[in-house]
């Protein structure tokens, strides 16, 4: 276990930092490595947001105490699982007779060790078996058992090692939906756990799985999202569907072989996306502009928001806006699209519903005056140009969703949340 309640942090193979954690008082510690200060290299890991700052003295942190942070500053806290992480980890801590209550968050970051996303690691970093070849259809059967709490853990399909196996590769991702980690070999397709393994040799995958829990195809929706934001225009890491069923993406935070660095834009900024007072498209255009991304991947950016406006995903907050990097010129850019999808459940009946990030000061009846305020203030180029190209591939999404057999009901009810800017 972590002892004295101080963890160091590691990027790029060197130690940056430790955090401390004082459970009494409610706060959290950060202190950079000296020799990282001295060398004066890659300051630019922990953008100056207001909150880590670039000094060599003990920083405290005791306003992050809420269930996003955990009471870490909120570049560490990116790197614990949500929701569905947890239950994982829950279930996994209570088969070793560990109740979640006696882990705090930094044992749990030491659980995570060098498994997590991005290129952050953290130290000690408690060690686990390793495993054979992975059965996607047999990790969705064990998930769905965790979930639905039909079995308790002493089912053989509930035992440590299958326990470790979905640990090993579930609770390092963020979100709420069951998704694991697994890296395909590029020649032999084999499929090993994806949160360890970083090797040029394997496509390093999310899978979001069906587990049934929900009455229509949710991936498969997000596959036909998915191509949809292609033809507008907006990149995505490369995708799949695994027996038609279970969603898979690309991480860009491992390429070439390499762990790339990244960030959410709460984690940047320590704005809760839970707090709607400060989840704002213009907040999150103001982070990119002070991140200096190119101009370029600002066009982009409103891209994004236009999508998501016009095709109903409302839920974009700002865990689901990322930004990666580049090691080589210490400056950061937006990251791929994720997470682009019909976010609500088709087959209910919903008055209104507010959006996660707001434009214009609005949550619901967004206009096109709206966003075309957004756009002057934000200089894009051509926004009209933009608007017309994405409620074009409106006739794309359809066409992609005829073509995957989604149910004509289902259909029609997603198409009746679109919003039509002109």
């Amino acid at each position: 276990m972590v002892k004295n309640n101080i963890i160091s942090v590691y990027c790029f193979g060197k130690e940056i930092g430790k955090v401390g954690l004082d459970e009494n008082l409610n706060r959290s510690y950060f202190q950079y490595d000296p020799t990282f200060i001295v060398e004066n290299k890659r300051l630019n890991l922990f953008p100056q947001t207001g909150i880590i700052k670039p000094i060599s003295q003990v920083q405290v942190f005791s306003k992050f105490n809420d269930d996003v942070f955990k009471g870490l500053p909120p570049q560490i806290a990116d790197s614990l699982p949500d929701s569905f992480g947890n239950i994982i980890f829950k279930t996994w801590l209570e088969s070793q007779q560990k109740g979640l209550k006696r882990i705090n968050v930094l044992q749990q970051l030491a659980y995570i060790g060098n498994r997590g996303m991005g290129a952050l690691e953290y130290k000690p970093c408690l060690d686990f078996p390793s495993n054979s070849t992975i059965d996607v259809k047999e990790i969705a059967e064990v998930l769905k058992q965790v979930l639905t709490n039909k079995q308790n853990t002493l089912n053989p399909k509930l035992d440590t090692q299958g326990l470790i196996n979905i640990f090993k590769m579930g609770t390092s991702v963020g979100g709420a939906r069951p998704k694991i980690l697994i890296s395909e070999h590029k020649v032999t397709g084999k499929i090993i756990p994806g949160d360890i393994n970083y090797s040029d040799n394997y496509r390093h995958l999310i899978v979001k799985l069906d587990l049934d829990e929900v009455a229509y195809p949710r991936e498969l929706i997000e596959y036909c999202y998915y191509l949809t934001a292609l033809e507008c225009g907006i990149r995505m890491m490369p995708s799949k569907m695994i027996d038609n069923k279970h969603f898979a993406t690309e991480r860009f935070d491992r390429n070439n072989g390499k762990k790339i660095h990244t960030l959410t834009a709460t984690g940047l900024t320590g704005w809760s996306y839970k707090n709607s007072e400060v989840s704002s498209y213009e907040n999150l255009f103001e982070l990119a502009l002070f991140l200096k991304i190119p101009y370029t991947e600002i066009q982009e950016l409103f891209t994004r928001m236009i999508f998501n406006i016009v095709f109903g995903n409302s839920d974009d907050h700002l865990k689901n806006h990322s930004f990666i990097y580049d090691l080589e010129t210490d400056k950061w850019h937006l990251s791929p699209a994720y997470d682009l999808t019909y976010s609500l459940n088709p087959m209910m009946n919903y008055t209104h519903v507010s959006r996660a990030l707001s434009v214009n000061s609005k949550r619901i009846d967004i206009r096109l005056s709206d966003v075309m305020i957004t756009a002057e203030k934000y200089t894009i180029k051509n926004p009209t140009g933009i608007i017309a190209k994405v409620q074009t591939a409106i006739e794309v999404l359809e066409k992609s969703m005829h073509e995957n057999n989604i149910p004509i009901q289902i259909i029609k009810s997603i198409k009746s949340d679109f919003t039509i800017l002109n």
